[in-house]
């Protein structure tokens, strides 16, 4: 298989570097590496991965704080952005989803395994290329853009990490239905990557903190709905 897609890997053990860049580069990506948070930014302007795999403890800028940059960054908006580490606390993985990760993984992970988390993630993107969907909602003061990525409230622009969006695109794509849980991470992260409902809680957090607290509601034991 062969692909234009890019991938950075940013992680300071050379083995494990080594490892993903062989397998990423049988799967047909494009590779790139760098051995800490600050060259990782530096190569990131250089090459725009389409996807970026990053540690979280690296010498000189740590990956959360590369991965905070990049994000606050336009260029890096809509990159997808994964952490692969060893460390696996709640309050680690927490941190990486505020700092706007799609995904948060675990080492160790088998080869095929971390494959086809990345396979499922760039398919994704390449699917809603395909489709160019140009929606634009307009619900209660909001107005929901597919095309730029950005939500507006009155003049105010705001602007949400991929999957914030995608989140509130898809609940106020239909006012007062309650989505579950289950429902969400098929609609959001699919079948094939693995994350738990930790993750939803968390995005919907950043998501009121940045739209504020009357459009999202919480059904207790089910899921989330939109105010309407």
């Amino acid at each position: 298989m062969s692909t234009n897609q890019k991938i950075l890997v940013i992680d300071d053990e050379q083995d494990i570097v080594e490892l993903i860049s062989y397998n990423l580069t049988k799967e047909g990506y494009q590779v790139f590496t760098a051995s800490n948070g600050k060259e990782g930014i530096k190569v990131a302007k250089e090459v725009n991965p389409d996807l970026i795999i990053l540690d979280v403890m690296m010498p000189e800028m740590d990956g959360i704080e590369a991965c905070r940059l990049m994000r606050s960054l336009p260029e890096f908006k809509h990159t997808f952005m994964v952490f692969l580490t060893a460390r696996s606390e709640e309050y680690s993985e927490i941190a990486g989803f505020n700092v706007g990760a799609d995904d948060y993984i675990a080492k160790p992970i088998k080869p095929r395994a971390l494959m086809s988390r990345i396979n499922a993630i760039l398919r994704r993107n390449s699917s809603d290329s395909a489709h160019e969907v140009t929606d634009k909602l307009e619900i209660l003061d909001l107005v929901i853009d597919r095309d730029s990525f950005l939500v507006y409230r009155g003049e105010e622009k705001i602007t949400l990490a991929k999957k914030e969006f995608e989140l509130l695109y898809l609940l106020a794509s239909k006012p007062n239905k309650v989505f579950t849980r289950e429902k969400i991470l098929k609609s959001i992260w699919e079948d094939s990557v693995v994350v738990t409902n930790r993750t939803i809680d968390v995005h919907i957090r950043k998501l009121r903190e940045k739209i504020g607290d009357n459009y999202v509601a919480t059904v207790k034991g089910v899921g989330y709905k939109f105010y309407h």
